[in-house]
C-alpha cells in the first residue's frame, strides 16, 4: 500500500531557487532546507538571498552541505563560516553518492556531524540525510550514533523501506520533481525535490530545529506593582496592580 504523502517541505539550491516564498507558504509549504556547501571551499551564492525571503514569508529555514570525501575539518570550516546555522534552523549532512568526486566514509560523517554539533552546542540535532549511500554504509546494523539521530530519506517510491537502523524517517523525499509520486511542483517554485512529513504542520515547526518540540512563548510578563496606603486612622490598605489594573485589594486606606 502506497504510503500517504503530507508535502510540507521542500529542499532547494542555486539550481531550483523559490521565486516567490509567499506563494510557497500558502502552498503549505512548512519549511526549506537549502544548500549552504559543498566539500571545503564551496558557497552557494543564492543561499542568503534565499534565507532572508523564506524567513520574511515565515517558511522555516534550514541548511545543508553536500558531503564528499576532502579533508573533514575543512568542510566543517567551510559551512560553519558560510551557513552559521542560527538556533531557529535546521541543519543537515546531505550523504550521498559524488559523481564529481569522492564521497564521504562513514567514519568522516561521524567526524562532521560531532564536530559540526559540538561547535553549535548543538548535540544530537544534525539531521542526516541520504539513500541508497546509507543503507549500503550500514546494512543491517543498528549504529547507535545514526539511529540518534533524525533521518531524511530520499527515496522515490510509493512507500519508502526505511534502514534497520532507524524506526522511520523523519522526513522523506518522495521526488526529485520529476521522479517518484505526486506531486512534483510547489506554487512559487516549479518542479523541485518535495518531502513528505507524517505529522501536523504545528507538529513540524515545533520540532524544526531541534527535533525536540518546542513550546510556545507565551505572553510577556506584566510589571507588578504593589500599593500600601494609611488613611487618617492608621489603617493600611494593600492593592496589587498589573500594568495598571488592580487585580487585588484588602483593608480601607
Amino acid at each position: 500500500m502506497a504510503e500517504p504523502i503530507k508535502a510540507m517541505v521542500v529542499d532547494l539550491s542555486h539550481w531550483d531557487p523559490a521565486q516567490d516564498y509567499e506563494k510557497v507558504a500558502d502552498a503549505g509549504i512548512v519549511g526549506c532546507i537549502y544548500k549552504a556547501t559543498e566539500g571545503s571551499g564551496y558557497n552557494d551564492p543564492t543561499y542568503v538571498d534565499q534565507q532572508k525571503a523564506a524567513k520574511k514569508a515565515g517558511v522555516k529555514w534550514g541548511a545543508y552541505h553536500f558531503a564528499n570525501g576532502e579533508d573533514v575539518d575543512q568542510q566543517v570550516a567551510n559551512f560553519l563560516a558560510f551557513a552559521a546555522p542560527d538556533p531557529d534552523e535546521l541543519f543537515c549532512l546531505d550523504w550521498e553518492d559524488n559523481p564529481s568526486g569522492t564521497k564521504m566514509s562513514l567514519s568522516q560523517v561521524k567526524e562532521w556531524v560531532t564536530k559540526v554539533e559540538n561547535a553549535l552546542h548543538r548535540p544530537g540535532e544534525c539531521v542526516l540525510y541520504g539513500g541508497n549511500t546509507i543503507k549500503e554504509a550500514l546494512g543491517d546494523r543498528t549504529d547507535p550514533f545514526f539511529a540518534s539521530r533524525r533521518l531524511w530519506l530520499c527515496q522515490y517510491a510509493s512507500s519508502p523501506v526505511i534502514p534497520e537502523c532507524w524506526d522511520d524517517y523523519w522526513l522523506w523525499q518522495f521526488t526529485d520533481g520529476q521522479v517518484g509520486p505526486s506531486p512534483h511542483t510547489i506554487a512559487g517554485i516549479g518542479p523541485c525535490d518535495i518531502n513528505s512529513y507524517q505529522g501536523t504542520a504545528s507538529e513540524l515547526a515545533a520540532e524544526w530545529a531541534s527535533g525536540v518540540p518546542q513550546p510556545e512563548p507565551g505572553p510577556e510578563p506584566g510589571m507588578a506593582r504593589v500599593y500600601l496606603t494609611v488613611n487618617t486612622a492608621g489603617a493600611v490598605a494593600v492593592s496589587v496592580a498589573i500594568n495598571g489594573e488592580v487585580i487585588y485589594g484588602d483593608g480601607e486606606g
